[in-house]
């Protein structure tokens, strides 16, 4: 028997899973990290702590499974986009702690770009709306704070990355610093026409060339494992931002095709073929996935995409913060035990919103609040306002390609929520399709690295044999869905341009 690894390593934890033969995960590990939050709005992960967890989960599955690290054929890496951070390459220590994508801190450094003028040339080279979601203003904070920290720094032993680009380092022991077209199209550095980096844009952030990783194809050689980490020179074979590779395993790989993931945010993307297409709504143009191609070229994919910064992390929040819920699985029933939200709306604008308002001065808000509003009226208007802000992606995508959504894809932890998952066919008016195995951007990168070394005889076939667990369909609580839809846009509204 053999095997494929694929490292899952999301906003709030890393997970390795093994997969077998027919594309089934037979073995599992996870560990969740540390969250920092130093200031509002800010949110920090320990680099160093991520290796290690990374290393961790690794050992973890093959302990756990009893399989030999020798029967893996291949690995494929998926990682959190934009969250970023330095290292210094002589002792392989962070320079500070990666600053995450949900991280607002570079807001008004934005605003001024904004007011310079340079938001229209950054659409056209990058395909990005100008946010501090995305790595460039990161980075450049982190440049000009390592600069005061350490005055004599000498560039030249300074590494720049997002998180794939990390852990590749540390995996092949340090020979290897690249990434791939799907994560650097999500950096506001990437020139999608040339397919590499864009140096009018390295000039405005201030990010010497240097810093940064080689691009290589998402599907392609990366390098090997050291062999002190499991002992075996595992092949890498497939690196893929986890929204890519979410859409990789859905089959989306044609235009029509679209999934939506419920994870720490929701994240809906729209494959659109080998050309570019750009949005009127607000949309991102993006890398979906590159393949190597004979001699050092490649061919490419690209896709539209909704971002929507807070999804289930507003779930965490109600756990974790307000703490009226001990876990998330029991959302479902208490939103069921209550006919209606009483007429309570929620923003989830907990870091601001992403697609398509890109405002990152809103703030989260329950909205219609009265004397008789109860816990489980509230723990529900979160959920809905989850479907509500997909439903307005959809839009979007309507508008912007012109033909209607039939069906929407769905994967991530919060999709495992049947209330949700009916809400969101009620008040999108279309199906929801949930595959058996929800962890879909592991099974993406699991998919990716091993076609790319021919363990996979075909990507048709692979996607065929995924199973569906349940399809949501329009049901009696459609029309009611559909008005307070409505209403749910006047909340936000009101929630935009808070902290200015």
């Amino acid at each position: 028997m053999s095997y494929i690894l694929a490292l899952d390593l999301g906003t709030t934890g890393n997970r390795a899973i093994l997969f077998d033969a027919s594309g089934q995960a037979i073995a599992q590990a996870y560990k969740e990290f540390t969250q920092y939050y130093p200031q509002p709005g800010w949110l920090e992960h320990d680099a160093s702590e991520i290796w290690r967890d990374t290393q961790a989960v690794i050992r973890e599955v093959f302990a756990g499974s009893g399989i030999a690290p020798t029967a893996v054929k291949s690995v494929g890496l998926t990682v959190q986009r934009e969250t970023c951070l330095l290292w210094d390459k002589a002792t392989g220590v962070p320079l500070h702690r990666a600053i995450v994508w949900q991280d607002r801190r570079t807001a008004a450094n934005c605003d001024r770009l904004r007011d310079e003028g340079h938001a229209q040339t950054i659409a056209e080279r990058t395909g990005l709306v100008l946010d501090a979601y995305f790595s460039a203003t990161k980075l450049s904070w982190l440049l000009n704070e390592v600069k005061q920290a350490q005055p004599d720094l000498d560039l030249n032993n300074v590494l720049a990355g997002t998180i794939d680009t990390w852990i590749l380092w540390n995996l092949t022991g340090r020979q290897v610093h690249a990434t791939d077209h799907s994560n650097a199209s999500r950096t506001m550095l990437f020139n999608l026409d040339s397919g590499d980096w864009d140096d009018t844009l390295l000039d405005l952030f201030g990010i010497p060339r240097q810093l940064l990783p080689e691009i290589k194809p998402s599907l392609g050689e990366f390098g090997r494992f050291e062999p002190s980490i499991c002992d075996a020179e595992l092949p890498i074979t497939a690196i893929l931002g986890d929204q890519q590779a979410a859409l990789f395993a859905h089959g989306c790989d044609r235009p029509g095709l679209m999934k939506c993931t419920y994870g720490t945010g929701c994240f809906l993307v729209s494959h659109t073929g080998a050309e570019m297409a750009r949005s009127q709504n607000q949309l991102l143009t993006t890398v979906a996935w590159t393949e190597q191609t004979n001699g050092s070229g490649f061919k490419a994919g690209y896709a539209l995409e909704g971002s929507m910064f807070t999804g289930g992390a507003c779930i965490q929040w109600l756990r974790d913060g307000l703490k009226i819920i001990q876990s998330s699985a029991e959302t479902e029933e208490i939103a069921r035990s209550v006919p209606d939200s009483d007429g309570v709306f929620f923003v989830p604008a907990l870091s601001g919103l992403g697609a398509p308002h890109w405002d990152m001065s809103a703030r989260g808000a329950f909205l219609g609040i009265t004397g008789g509003v109860q816990r489980e009226h509230m723990v529900r208007a979160v959920l809905e306002a989850i479907a509500y802000q997909v439903c307005e992606i959809v839009e979007c995508v309507n508008l912007d390609l012109g033909t209607p959504i039939r069906r929407l894809k769905v994967d991530g932890g919060a999709c495992q929520n049947n209330f949700l998952m009916q809400f969101q066919a009620d008040v999108a008016g279309i199906e929801v399709e949930r595959p058996a195995i929800a962890d879909a951007t592991a099974q993406g990168a699991a998919f990716a690295a091993g076609l790319a070394v021919g363990f996979y005889p075909s990507y048709a076939e692979m996607v065929a044999q995924r199973q569906i667990d349940r399809v949501f369909v329009p049901g009696e609580g459609a029309q009611q869905a559909q008005q307070n839809f409505g209403l749910w846009k006047e909340a936000v509204k009101r929630a935009k341009h808070w902290a200015v």
